[in-house]
């Protein structure tokens, strides 16, 4: 195992930040569009909008859904290893603290929640705790964890049953009651009726879609990548790493296009609306739910991996650098503007704030998002000329090291 690595120094390794900073990016313009899970949206009359309403979602959804929170995971692990290695080269065990830390996440995370319950910090409080447990495992065998992981064994398992069971009708709509409370306190409660469901009904919902769509396991598993990712010192300059990374972005081009096209063609009932392709046993909803949710995760992380790899190329490798180091401030705040983007969303949108979503479609929320992601990206960059960190950063961190005389 790595333990001593030019990554535990004290210096921030920029390509990390300016994925985050694409990651958050992502997920910012998914939020907005999706009026923070509030997908209600006013009847559009003019022809133009429709059609920028449709190739908007459509864009943003390819792009971003399930790779902006892929890439975020894979840098939560990362962030992990790099805190964990430095106090190790120090001779202190991090793990205890990380634990903490956790625990101060998960706190951020529920007031978050209040705010917007659909977000995803709750997740990785709780299965942050899965990077304790394996962080002193061999590279090996983190890595046959984390591909079982990402390999969702929780869908072939439901398949296998079905094979054998077949009366078996797994429930797929496990958090849909729930989503509507939720939407009925967004569109007409106040705010603390909004937060008191929020807190609870909210987080229920929330994890009974993530749980439903695989979102779990491979969360679990792209934690362990990331962490692998940074015992390997993969994201410096060096002929072998961009070798490296040219092979991945090669791989996962080849992979995603034909499992892509897999899952475009697999029987997805009312959502794809395409049969005759499979046998006809294949078309038992037991059987094509799960499989189409396997597909559907592989191709994410196809994708991501085509991204992941094509930022870290063109950063290194062509003058797109100066444009893309652009995002670095606005990753390194990530979680100051994971956090106010929630605020900022739930108060123009929801019924306590604005309302707006009785008025904006998709092309106007869209709009929205990219204005917000401006006024967020100046204030980082002012914030940092005279602040290392930002300040819910800042405050992580403080919280996290109580106690003791520095970290």
């Amino acid at each position: 195992m790595q333990t001593t690595s030019a990554l535990a120094n004290n210096n921030r390794i920029e390509i990390a930040d300016v994925l985050r900073g694409f990651a958050v990016l992502g997920i910012t313009l998914i939020h907005f569009i999706e009026r923070f899970s509030l997908e209600s949206f006013p009847e559009e009359t003019c022809g133009f909008l429709v059609l920028t309403d449709t190739l908007i979602w459509q864009s943003v959804f390819f792009a971003f859904s399930g790779k902006a929170y892929c890439i975020f995971a894979l840098l939560f692990g990362f962030s992990f290893y790099i805190q964990d290695n430095s106090q190790r080269l120090k001779g202190r065990d991090f793990r205890g603290r990380f634990a903490w830390r956790l625990v101060l996440l998960m706190v951020i995370a529920c007031i978050n929640s209040t705010l917007f319950p659909g977000e995803i910090l709750v997740l990785y409080a709780l299965l942050g705790y899965v990077l304790i447990a394996v962080c002193r495992l061999s590279s090996r065998t983190v890595a046959i964890i984390a591909v079982i992981l990402l390999l969702q064994p929780i869908e072939w398992g439901e398949i296998i049953y079905a094979v054998f069971n077949p009366g078996f009708a797994p429930n797929a709509e496990l958090d849909a009651p729930f989503w509507e409370t939720v939407n009925t306190a967004q569109k007409e409660g106040s705010f603390l009726q909004m937060s008191k469901t929020a807190i609870w009904t909210g987080n229920v919902a929330n994890m009974g879609w993530m749980l439903l769509h695989g979102r779990v396991t491979q969360t679990a598993g792209l934690f362990m990548l990331g962490m692998l990712m940074g015992r390997a010192n993969v994201f410096t300059c060096t002929e072998k790493n961009i070798r490296l990374w040219t092979k991945v972005f090669i791989v996962c081009t080849l992979a995603f296009f034909p499992i892509y096209g897999l899952l475009e063609q697999f029987p997805l009932f009312s959502v794809l609306g395409v049969t005759g392709v499979f046998p006809d046993w294949v078309n038992r909803e037991a059987l094509a739910v799960p499989a189409a949710l396997i597909l559907k995760s592989l191709s994410n992380l196809a994708l991501t991996g085509i991204m992941f790899a094509g930022v870290i190329l063109l950063y290194y490798q062509t003058r797109l650098r100066g444009l893309l180091r652009k995002l670095a401030p606005y990753g390194r705040m990530s979680l100051t503007n994971y956090l106010s983007q929630s605020l900022i969303g739930a108060f123009l949108f929801y019924n306590w704030g604005l309302g707006l979503y009785r008025y904006t479609g998709i092309t106007v929320c869209f709009l929205m998002g990219v204005g917000v992601f401006f006024l967020q990206y100046f204030f980082c960059r002012w914030w940092l000329k005279s602040h290392r960190q930002g300040p819910l950063e800042w405050l992580w961190k403080k919280a996290t090291w109580v106690g003791t005389a520095k970290g």
